[in-house]
């Protein structure tokens, strides 16, 4: 588990003062998130919170959907969670998608903001959704265990982006998403 603050995708190449200047815009962006919502934040907003110009900050932050899958992709990697555990592969599978239900209903403003910002087009958030997505594959696979079946693994990324989904929607809380989850879990590894 890490520590100390992650090393962000725009972090890379980046000079100690930059570095610094990132940092501060993605602690001002989660505080300005989760005061006024993913609606009403404003790349201006967080860089008046952060003590830095909005030609600064829109250097770093292409967009608001780019700083909202930044956070995203931040906080599901500072927050790993629990390692899968369980006897069987379904029990570790619960494991990984319970935990980012908890995370998620922590954060109903972050979640909401990774749902808006990742369907959007920005090649920034493009290139997130593809780690943010390889994040989840990778965790499904390590809670499978080896050898994890290439379509069991593609299933349950699908089912489980298809629930945060439904989730960001209001179609059900995150508390309905972890139990139901749980049955899709149980269906998708019946047999494996």
């Amino acid at each position: 588990m890490a520590t100390e603050p992650v090393t962000s995708h725009l972090r890379l190449g980046l000079n100690p003062r930059q570095t610094e200047t990132v940092e501060k815009l993605l602690l001002a962006g989660e505080e300005e998130l989760e005061a006024v919502g993913p609606e009403a934040l404003t790349i201006r907003m967080v860089a008046q919170r952060a003590g830095v110009s909005p030609a600064t900050a829109y250097t770093y932050l292409a967009s608001k959907n780019h700083l909202f899958a930044e956070l995203f992709w931040r906080r599901i990697v500072t927050e790993p969670g629990p390692e899968p555990d369980g006897a069987t592969a379904v029990d570790r599978i619960r494991t990984v998608t319970r935990h980012f239900a908890a995370l998620l209903g922590r954060s109903p403003h972050l979640a909401t903001a990774a749902n808006m910002a990742l369907l959007g087009t920005d090649p920034e958030v493009e290139r997130l959704r593809l780690v943010i997505g390889a994040e989840f594959v990778d965790r499904f696979r390590t809670a499978i265990g080896e050898p994890a079946d290439p379509r069991v693994v593609e299933a349950l990324t699908l089912a489980f982006s298809g629930a945060l989904l439904q989730a960001g929607m209001g179609l059900m809380t995150y508390e309905e998403l972890s139990e139901r989850l749980d049955s899709v879990v149980a269906v998708i590894m019946e047999g494996h």
